[in-house]
This record gives structure tokens, C-alpha cells and sequence, in this order.
């Protein structure tokens, strides 16, 4: 075993759009010292993932729009749990973030004229989305990828991070394990100013999931170090593809596909969503409306399009059925009846001209990139059916921060999937500008820092603790003495979390999946086989992944004793609760949250082995003098200039 070190100032942790960003914005600033650590440069969900017309949202810049930040800033805190303060700047910051793209060669659709017209996305009241395709925010992390090496800004690759180094609620540096060594253990000690961590949401906790497998998140390290968790409760789950992960969002849904369930050995082949809808032009206005509607929404179960992801998870989970949409045939395997559809439903087919034929013709009229993705992936839509299940998509929880994406431990930032700026709803696409916004905040304020502050020094007591920390933490594969593969281990905690701690959820079942957790984590030692030098990152890997569904799972149990009701992509069961419709099972009866906690944080700490959940008010948006002189006189004070 050898543990290398090394001394910067500034370290980002992640090489997705966000973390990319980070580096830029700090080399912009003049911080120059800085070095970007990643597990794998080509993994993560930026460059990995996307969907039929992946969004990017920003503030209208184009025709006669109405629009303006404060507006925009509103529209973002009426996602309920949201601190004002940080809506305000990703509405102030998102058109400095998106033309930041563009001029790094994003290729952001515009008019002859150069305005850069939107689209209306879920949660939207106006046109604020745009998309560069299916592949937007890969395209993104290339564009920023190039500019960094442009400026060669270091990236160490095949660096797992496994520690956060934190004394008195200030971040130190961070430990990497080195995978290149595949012989010996290898570690990196990293001592520095400060920490950004772009490490992209815990997607690793779950089976069923929609992110890139190579997504996992290291949010463990964060709570292990002393950061809060926010929101943690809030993610979005929706229908996506299995092989590829894909969200069938969008228009794979407002083409009208056929829904067919069969048994495991795909046999016994049946339609199923006309079992619980009196018409047939009503479910078919519902899975068109899916298109917009693509996460699961709680307040969409009664009478609303969720019900589609109802009687999917109905199929997939409670029958152990398998779920597939058919765009070779009509529902019904007859001609679709248009102008019996929701006006909504037949406007926008009619306008799309898609008024006609099958499935996949509709498809490749309105949208035949969307079948190109497939086609990239070896499925043939003109031919094959798509397995779907529901899925976990995004956290809108996570690290909480303040309005310049710091933590509450001193020096350690959190921008992209792994910052909790979103609350219980957003709109779609956000989260690609919360992470560019974000990235701007914490290379400022590490800037201001340096232009106002003393440079951070480490005492020797201080260091030679956190060396000592360190040596005990390298000695835990050593001591691992259980019987079980940490591969079964894994498998086996995901699917509880997917099972237990998805858009399904019980008060009974959440508790014995945390006991569950806890025992695992707790006796991780004991139960966990002894690694293999080459199985060492997975053993850390776990480690993580366990801290982060014990803290993830207290935050669920904790929210459904508060009684405060089912929300956003959640349902919570409430047997003395409404039934979305008497043909569905009483696991779906639940009562709605009315939005009495809209405006509360329930924030999570992880002290040793204990956690603590503490609820505050949400940050109102500030009230901001906007008096010319005056705020050039305080932008002045900022910059000293």
C-alpha cells in the first residue's frame, strides 16, 4: 500500500457539464491552481444520458415573450421547498450560463435573426425550453471538455474519491483511491483551499433506474464528512426504456404507442391500459399527455396522466409482469380516432402532422431522431418492441447550500444532480441550468474569498489528525472478514431501495428497509468478503452507496411520520387516504399533500451513526435594491476595484 500526496488550491470533483463548468469558471477568475479529479472522464449522466428532446431551461429570448428574472425566480419557487435565494440566481445567471454554451459551440437552435426560440416544458407557464437534441447535455460536456483541455487544466482520471478531509466543519482536501494500480492499493492524499463536488445525484442506490450505469454519485462522502442532506425525499421517477436506460418521454408518448404486458418468459401477451378507462380517446389523451407529463405526479393520479405510471408499476412491481411499448400497431391494432381526442392532444398532432398511421410513422414525422437513438443502441422501433419500467430519473434533493452552493462545512461546494437546489416539482430541464448557475456561484465566492479573506492554513495538529484519519480509513479492506460478494451486497440493497424507497412508499416498509441498512452498514465488516486489490473500488463504492440509502431512507420515514401527505413523484400509502380509481389496488391510497409544507426544508445530518432531521422555513426570494449607484458601489466593494 503507498499513499502519494500532493498540494492545489482548488479541486473539483466530477467531469460531467457542471463539474466542467466549475473549472472554467475558476480559470476564468484567474484561479488558476486548480485540478479537476474524476472516476472515469467518459462516465456520468451528461455525456451518458439524454431523451427524446433532452431540455435545457432558461429565461425567453425570443418574439414578443413576456418575460423576466424575477418572474422566472418565481416560477422556480412555486416548486414548493425551494430557498428564494437560489431560484433568484439561476433565473438571474441563466442567460449568461446558456450564451456561455453557445459561444462554446452548443448547438443551441435559433431563428435566421439569431433569437433563440422555446418551447413550453412540464412545470413551465411559458416557452422557456430549448434542446439541441436528443444528446443535449452530451453535447454540452464535450463543448466545456475541449475548452478545458484547451486551457490545459489539469484532469486526474481514474481517481475514485473515498474521503472527504474535514476537521471543525472545514474541508481540507480529499482522498482518492488510485484505479490505475491494479497490483497494490493505491491512494492519493489531495491537501487543498477547497472542494467542488460535481459528482451528479446517488443514482447507484437504486435497481430500477433510468441513469447511465455508469452513474453512481458519492454523496456518502459528503454525509459522512458533515453536509446536510435537503429535500432528500424529492426525486422523480417516470417510464423509461431498460436496455438502453432511455427516458420514453416526450414524443415516444405523443406518438400513441401500444402498452402490452407479458409473463416473464414473454408469453401471454395482452393490452392493459383499457382495463381501467371507459373510453378508448381518454387513454389515449392521457399517454399522449405523458409526453409533457413525464415524471410521475402524485396530483396527476386522479383523473390525471400518472395513472399511466400507476398501472405500468401495477404491471412491472405488484404482478412481476414484464412492460413494453409497440410502435408497430395502434392500440387496439385499429385506426386511432383523432377527432375524438383531448383538443390538446389532437392541436398538436394536427400541427405536427401526425394525423395518421401507425406508431412509428407518427414518431418518425414528428420527432425521427428519437427512433435514431434506438437504432444506435440495436433496437429497431419499426420492428421491435421497447421493455419500460418506472424508473428513478433525477434527485430534485441533495447537498444543501447556501445562494453561492457552499455547504455547511466550510470550503466544500456542491453544483450539478448532487446540489439539492430543486424542491418538489421543477421544470423540465432545469437542472441542466441549475448546474451551469451553480458552477458560476462557487468559483465566485471561492474568488471573493481570496480577494477578502486570509488564505486557510492547516495547523500540524490539525494535519497530522487527518493523517491519522487517513491511515485507519486505507486499513478497512484489510479488516473486511465476511463471506458475501460486495457485487451480491449491492444487488441486493438497490432492489430493497427501488422496492421500498421509490414512487411506492410505505411508513412499515421504509422503517424495516432503514433497520435493514443500518445493520449492513453497521456490520459492514463482518458481512462484506475480504477484497481482492482489483475489488477494492467497489468495496468503497458500496460503503458509500449504504451511507447514502441510510440517510436517503431516514429522510422518508422521517417525512412520512410528519403525515404531511403524498407530493411531488411520491406516494406515500395512507390507508385512511382517497384511491386514485376502485379498479387499482388499496396500495395506491394515499392522501395529497395541499401544499401546508410547500414552504418548509426538511433538511437531514448524518452525526457518527445517528441521524437528524431538522425542518426550517424556506429563504424567501430577496428583496434586492435596484438603484443603479448603489449596487455599482457594492460590486465594486466585491471586486475592489
Amino acid at each position: 500500500m503507498r499513499i502519494q500526496e500532493l498540494r492545489v488550491e482548488h479541486v473539483v470533483i466530477g467531469t460531467g457539464a457542471a463539474g466542467f463548468q466549475a473549472a472554467l469558471r475558476l480559470y476564468q477568475n484567474g484561479e488558476t491552481d486548480l485540478v479537476i479529479v474524476t472516476e472515469n472522464l467518459y462516465a456520468g449522466t451528461s455525456r451518458n444520458t439524454g431523451s427524446d428532446k433532452q431540455t435545457y431551461y432558461k429565461l425567453s429570448l425570443a418574439s414578443g415573450d413576456l418575460d423576466s428574472v424575477r418572474t422566472m425566480a418565481e416560477d422556480l419557487f412555486l416548486g414548493q421547498c425551494v430557498d428564494g435565494d437560489q431560484a433568484l440566481c439561476e433565473a438571474a445567471l441563466s442567460s449568461r450560463s446558456f450564451f456561455r454554451l453557445t459561444e462554446l459551440g452548443v448547438p443551441f437552435p435559433c431563428t435566421e435573426y439569431g433569437e433563440f426560440m422555446g418551447y413550453k416544458t412540464d412545470h413551465d407557464r411559458g416557452r422557456r425550453a430549448t434542446s439541441a437534441g436528443p444528446y443535449t447535455s452530451k453535447l454540452m460536456t464535450e463543448c466545456l471538455e475541449r475548452s478545458v483541455k484547451e486551457k490545459h487544466i489539469r484532469i486526474m482520471d481514474q481517481m475514485q474519491v473515498i474521503r472527504l478531509l474535514v476537521k471543525n466543519d472545514t474541508v481540507y482536501g480529499i482522498l482518492c483511491l488510485d484505479k490505475k494500480k491494479k497490483e497494490e492499493a493505491s491512494y492519493v492524499l489531495i491537501w487543498c483551499q477547497d472542494v467542488i463536488m460535481a459528482t451528479g445525484g446517488p443514482a447507484g442506490m437504486y435497481h430500477d433506474s433510468v441513469y447511465p450505469v455508469s452513474q453512481l454519485g458519492s454523496s456518502g462522502i459528503a454525509f459522512e464528512a458533515g453536509a446536510a442532506g435537503k429535500n432528500l425525499t424529492e426525486w422523480q421517477f417516470g417510464m423509461a426504456s431498460l436496455n438502453p436506460r432511455w427516458n420514453v418521454s416526450g414524443t415516444y408518448m405523443q406518438a400513441l404507442p401500444r402498452f402490452v404486458s407479458t409473463d416473464q418468459n414473454g408469453m401471454d401477451e395482452r393490452e392493459f391500459l383499457m382495463d381501467y378507462f371507459e373510453k378508448e380517446e381518454e387513454m389515449l389523451s392521457m399517454v399522449f399527455l405523458k409526453g409533457y407529463q413525464w415524471p410521475f405526479d402524485v396530483n396527476k393520479i386522479f383523473g390525471g396522466s400518472s395513472v399511466i405510471d400507476l398501472l405500468v408499476y401495477q404491471e412491472t412491481i405488484l404482478r412481476k409482469r414484464k412492460v413494453y411499448l409497440d410502435f408497430t400497431k395502434n392500440p387496439g391494432n385499429r385506426n386511432i380516432p383523432f377527432e375524438r381526442l383531448s383538443a390538446e392532444a389532437y392541436d398538436y398532432l394536427k400541427q405536427a402532422g401526425a394525423l395518421f398511421g401507425t406508431p412509428i410513422e407518427r414518431l418518425r414525422q414528428m420527432n425521427e431522431p428519437a427512433i435514431s437513438f434506438y437504432q444506435d443502441h440495436k433496437v429497431d422501433l419499426y420492428h421491435e418492441k421497447l421493455e419500460i419500467a418506472v424508473c428513478a430519473q433525477h434527485n430534485n434533493g441533495g447537498i444543501s447550500t447556501d445562494a453561492y452552493w457552499e455547504s455547511r462545512i466550510h470550503g466544500l461546494f456542491a453544483v450539478g444532480e448532487v446540489c439539492g437546489s430543486h424542491g418538489v416539482t421543477r421544470p423540465g430541464g432545469s437542472a441542466l441550468n441549475a448546474g451551469q448557475v451553480g458552477a458560476v456561484r462557487a468559483a465566485e465566492k471561492i474568488h471573493l474569498r481570496k480577494l477578502h479573506e486570509e488564505k486557510k492554513t492547516v495547523s500540524v495538529e490539525i494535519e497530522q489528525a487527518l493523517r491519522e484519519e487517513v491511515q485507519e480509513f486505507v486499513k478497512l479492506p484489510e479488516r473486511a472478514a465476511g463471506s458475501m460478494p460486495a457485487g451480491e451486497l449491492w444487488q441486493k440493497a438497490a432492489m430493497r431501495m427501488s422496492a421500498y424507497g421509490g414512487m411506492i412508499r410505505k411508513q412499515e416498509t421504509l422503517e424495516s428497509a432503514l433497520k435493514e441498512t443500518q445493520a449492513e452498514l453497521q456490520g459492514y465488516l463482518e458481512l462484506v468478503k475480504h477484497p481482492a486489490p482489483h475489488q477494492i473500488p467497489l468495496f468503497y463504492r458500496l460503503r458509500d452507496m449504504l451511507i447514502s440509502q441510510k440517510v436517503y431512507l431516514f429522510a422518508m420515514l422521517d417525512y412520512a411520520k410528519s403525515s404531511a401527505g403524498s407530493r411531488g413523484s411520491a406516494l406515500y400509502t395512507d390507508k385512511d387516504g382517497k384511491r386514485p380509481d376502485l379498479k387499482l389496488p388499496e396500495l395506491y391510497r394515499c392522501r395529497l399533500d395541499q401544499g401546508a409544507h410547500g414552504g418548509i426544508v426538511q433538511e437531514i445530518l448524518l452525526d457518527g451513526v445517528e441521524c437528524s432531521a431538522k425542518w426550517r422555513a424556506v429563504r424567501p426570494i430577496p428583496e434586492v435594491d435596484y438603484f443603479f449607484e448603489n449596487q455599482w458601489k457594492a460590486y465594486r466593494d466585491r471586486e475592489k476595484r
